[in-house]
């Protein structure tokens, strides 16, 4: 069964224009995601347009929230691994994105650029 990952569902026209004006606070907040993972050299996908996105400690919504990332953020993803099966933007997927150590994002919420794995399997 699919789940929602999102915190707000609300997207329109007048979306981008409010991703927009938040992207600098979203740098900021992406940046600090990458200092907990240790590493500044990493390449950062976008969390879709109009979505606020949970972070889990796990692959799958049965695992508790960390956090939720804010519009216009940009992550890392470290690793991948199946979990389960979740709806979004780009689609439905059970690959999570992990994030920093212990926190995952769904993959159907990240602009990757594939359907697939982009990163190593998480161990």
């Amino acid at each position: 069964m699919a789940m929602d990952e999102h915190t707000d569902i609300t997207t329109d026209a007048t979306t981008d224009t409010a991703t927009d004006a938040v992207t600098d606070t979203a740098t900021d907040a992406s940046e600090d995601v990458a200092a907990l993972a240790g590493s500044d050299d990493v390449t950062r996908y976008p969390i879709a347009p109009g979505y606020r996105v949970n972070v889990r400690t796990g692959p799958g919504t049965k695992y508790g929230i960390v956090r939720t990332l804010p519009y216009g953020m940009k992550i890392p993803v470290y690793c991948q691994k199946p979990g389960e099966r979740v709806t979004g933007p780009y689609g439905t997927s059970n690959i999570w994105d992990n994030i920093a150590n212990g926190q995952f994002v769904a993959d159907a919420y990240v602009h990757t650029g594939s359907d697939g794995y982009i990163a190593p399997r998480c161990d």
